[in-house]
């Protein structure tokens, strides 16, 4: 049987009162000169608006919305890039400031993903505009509330929610309470079943990226021929994913010598251990206080002599700028979009294998998908394993039998299947 099930049920929702503009194709949108101040302030906080015509294809985006409510203050943006699977699934962030290009290639990325494997979803990222760091926690949930009234009309029948970058499993049941179907969005509590009176029992989205992640590494270290019981693995990255990838490597006796986060990063080549890591983290705010271990800059930690990166953080970074600085051999993909097209490109081309995010962070996404039809599946992670490692394994072979790499043939896969689809 399969495991997925299309799910053909979403709740009906009314259009809201608050106010939001499309954007055209082209970017040429006039914006209204009645407009407030903060609307100008939040629209300026968008960049790469230049980018569009240059991520817009036969693919998508299908929808581009700007949305703002003049009462909150609340500026925000979603893209909604295909959605001939289901409706276009994608994260919600908050951040201070927002690269429209990020937001087209995460969400042309999570299509990808989808298509690939079969999950009845299509792509899509959102973003609320506001720095969560200089915020109240209250101030934070009325702008999701916010957020989530100004795109009803649109989710879950064309999108559906989920946690990203500051936004958790808190910011999650406010926002599907705020919709009013529980559809609307996954990451929710797991007491938010869409089954009436029965728990969730699928791992947060986190957990199932994690785990999907490093089953990625194992198989990419197999064909690689870097045995896992000597390497050296660095994590780009400390939050949820990070945190959590680094939990699972110490479990399984993997040396993660080197961790980051926005403050630094801390290295020792004999290993860090995962519980203390964790304490320092916790109590001061940042892994560079871990001892023993020599502390240095966040960027730093791509220049370490390392058989395995594993960037699990922010979009772009790695670009062209430090590309060179790379040691690795291997990069796993834990973030969305962790390397910039061109230095994805300028490190295969020196024999580094990238197992991309579209097949090695899809862990969460098949979760995703269950905790949104309500598929209380048992041993879901045995299943993630199973489909990553099968995945990739297969791709791994045509991409070295046609002499492309390895995104490019998962891409070519996506591409099939969403043709299919469509026929």
């Amino acid at each position: 049987q399969p495991l997925f099930k299309p799910n053909h049920n979403p709740s009906p929702h009314l259009h809201t009162r608050s106010s939001y503009k499309n954007l055209d194709k082209n970017i040429n949108e006039n914006y209204n000169s009645s407009r407030t101040l903060s609307f100008h302030k939040g629209l300026r906080q968008v960049s790469g608006m230049e980018d569009l015509k240059r991520f817009h294809d036969e693919w998508g985006p299908e929808k581009i919305l700007w949305v703002y409510d003049p009462e909150t203050e609340m500026n925000g943006v979603l893209v909604i890039d295909n959605t001939t699977f289901g409706p276009a699934k994608g994260g919600i962030e908050m951040v201070s400031t927002v690269n429209l290009a990020d937001l087209l290639r995460s969400a042309r990325a999570m299509t990808w993903k989808c298509a690939i494997y079969d999950v009845f979803f299509g792509g899509a990222k959102a973003s609320i505009i506001a720095d969560p760091k200089m915020i109240s926690k209250e101030r934070k949930i009325a702008l999701v509330k916010s957020f989530a009234m100004s795109i009803r009309h649109l989710s879950p029948a064309l999108y559906v929610a989920g946690p990203g970058l500051n936004i958790g499993e808190e910011e999650m049941a406010v926002y599907a309470m705020t919709n009013g179907s529980l559809r609307s969005c996954t990451g929710k509590p797991p007491e938010m079943n869409v089954r009436p009176g029965e728990k969730c029992n699928i791992p947060p989205e986190h957990v199932s990226t994690c785990y999907g992640v490093f089953q990625a590494l194992i198989i990419a270290s197999e064909y690689s021929d870097i045995s896992l019981d000597d390497a050296k693995i660095a994590i780009e990255g400390f939050g949820k994913i990070g945190s959590e990838l680094t939990r699972y490597l110490s479990e399984f006796g993997v040396r993660v010598v080197a961790v980051s986060d926005s403050k630094g990063c801390v290295f020792n080549p004999r290993g860090l251990e995962y519980e203390l890591l964790r304490k320092i983290k916790i109590e001061t705010g940042s892994v560079v206080n871990y001892e023993p271990g020599e502390a240095l800059s966040h960027e730093e930690i791509f220049r370490i002599p390392v058989d395995v990166l594993i960037p699990a953080s922010v979009p772009e970074v790695i670009t062209i700028k430090n590309v060179n600085d790379v040691k690795a051999k291997l990069i796993v993909e834990a973030a969305e979009n962790p390397l910039s097209i061109e230095a994805e490109k300028k490190l295969g081309e020196k024999g580094v294998l990238i197992i991309p995010d579209i097949l090695a962070n899809a862990g969460g996404t098949i979760s995703s998908y269950l905790e949104y039809s309500g598929e209380n599946i048992p041993g879901i992670l045995q299943k993630i394993k199973y489909l990553i490692r099968n995945m990739i394994e297969s791709l791994l072979d045509e991409s070295e039998r046609k002499g492309t790499t390895l995104r490019e043939s998962a891409v070519e896969l996506a591409k099939e299947k969403i043709i299919k689809k469509k026929s």
